[in-house]
């Protein structure tokens, strides 16, 4: 078998998304689709060329199987996604936004079998998946369950030992903590077990209670990170870090927004890709600004992630609407 470029571990979801605008509560169809800030990384990853292994539980249930099926046909390497018969697949439900607007989510995720993973499902450090060339977090894993947060952090010790890189989204969802304490405590302490961070200015600003990019970059830096790259809305994205000069790569204007959530998914997938393909912070911060603007052009999570050949594609034309690169799914 082969060692991955990348790894990551998560939650997939099974995704349904309203085919009318309004309250979900009066939603009658809904289409099926995928979900899950990891799971959109790893097929964004993948379709770019990359092989990327995932780890990750799902229920032995239809949902379940749609998305083995689906995260098949992306090429993913699934040897550590495991069929659990005992707990169910989670749910997303996600309303028909109008005019751009962030749409109405709702989750379905409590006791879900990727909430009974632990570090006892830890690839060993000398086997394919430990050695992958880099190691993908989100704050959404450890936020699931104890289990959860003792296999990030596990992940991230034994990736930083072996030399590998580190790449971590907070990906906040402070409905799924006990405390908003909590959460920035355990975010940043995984936050700086990373190489890169990749935080939302609003994200930034409540873990480090630095109010400007700067200060947020520096945080993180100070703390042992090697480069930060803070998402700045429609205003493009601030990068700092070593061999690289700090400043602003601006956004990508957009024809139309037809729906925010995986925005920032994208951006991760354009800046981790540019990395891994040897270009400096400042082209792959541009490069995920052009990626995150393709995605909001879809209604669903996955489906404007490029391959190659779309990637070379101009994203948008110049003088229209700017996206807000900090949301996520």
């Amino acid at each position: 078998m082969t060692v991955p470029d990348v790894v990551t571990v998560g939650e997939a979801m099974a995704l349904l998304i309203a085919r009318t605008p309004g309250p979900l509560e009066a939603v009658g169809e809904f289409e099926r689709a995928t979900a899950g800030a990891e799971l959109n990384v790893a097929v964004g990853l993948s379709r770019l060329g990359f092989h990327v292994g995932y780890i990750g539980s799902l229920g032995q249930d239809s949902p379940g199987r749609y998305l083995r099926a689906f995260m098949a046909d992306e090429r993913l390497d699934l040897r550590h996604l495991w069929m659990d018969a005992r707990y169910p697949t989670g749910l997303m439900l996600k309303q028909m936004a109008a005019d751009g607007a962030d749409p109405e989510v709702e989750y379905f995720r409590r006791g879900s079998a990727a909430s009974r993973l632990s570090a006892r499902d830890m690839p060993a450090p000398d086997s394919d998946f430990g050695r992958a060339r880099l190691l993908h977090l989100t704050g959404i894993c450890p936020a699931l369950s104890r289990g959860c947060r003792e296999l990030a952090f596990a992940l991230a010790r034994q990736a930083r030992a072996g030399g590998r890189t580190v790449s971590f989204d907070p990906n906040l969802r402070p409905r799924l903590w006990q405390s908003r304490t909590a959460m920035i405590e355990t975010v940043n302490a995984l936050a700086c077990a990373a190489d890169i961070v990749l935080p939302g200015l609003a994200e930034g600003r409540l873990l480090t209670a630095c109010d400007d990019p700067a200060g947020i970059a520096r945080y993180y830096l100070e703390r042992g990170v090697r480069q930060v790259v803070v998402k700045l809305g429609p205003e493009g994205a601030y990068v700092a870090g070593a061999d690289v000069e700090a400043g602003v790569v601006p956004g990508v204007p957009v024809p139309r927004v037809v729906d925010t959530v995986g925005a920032g998914d994208g951006f991760a997938v354009g800046v981790i890709s540019a990395l891994l393909d040897g270009l400096d912070l400042r082209a792959a911060a541009a490069r995920g600004c052009a990626i995150g603007a393709r995605v909001v052009q879809f209604r669903g999570d996955c489906e404007g992630l490029p391959g190659r050949a779309q990637l070379a594609e101009a994203p948008a034309r110049p003088g229209r609407t700017r996206i807000n690169m900090e949301t996520q799914a």
